[in-house]
């Protein structure tokens, strides 16, 4: 028997932290990303410059894709896959489009009623 500890089968392969990923930082650069603002991405990939993680959202925001659906995608924490984003919007590699920009915002009436039927039931 080893005398290190043994935290993983040898199928798992190697564990990384998920904010190991992103050199420990917790917020992206520039403004916050909202969980369904759609991303897509743009211009040619860089060869070289890239984790494989980005890679793989760029490949994903191939058609529009919400944040959220992102990091159900790569399996990771909205918070990493936010970070992992504003380094791909400060490389110019993808557009982001926030919900309440494009369509009109929800009538109060609406959001009353909703509520009135919940408590109904």
């Amino acid at each position: 028997m080893s005398d290190s500890p043994q935290w993983f089968d040898e199928e798992a392969g190697p564990v990384v932290r998920p904010y190991a990923l992103i050199r420990g930082r917790t917020r992206p650069s520039g403004d916050v990303f909202d969980l369904v603002a759609i991303v897509r991405a743009v211009g040619e990939t860089p060869t070289g410059e890239l984790g494989p993680e980005q890679r793989l959202i760029l490949r994903a925001a191939r058609a529009p894709i919400s944040v959220a659906d992102l990091a159900v995608e790569l399996d990771l924490p909205v918070g990493v896959v936010r970070v992992l984003l504003g380094d791909l919007r400060d490389h110019g590699l993808i557009s982001v489009s926030s919900p309440s920009a494009g369509g009109p915002r929800t009538n109060e009436r609406i959001l009353k009623e909703v509520i009135n039927g919940l408590r109904a039931l």
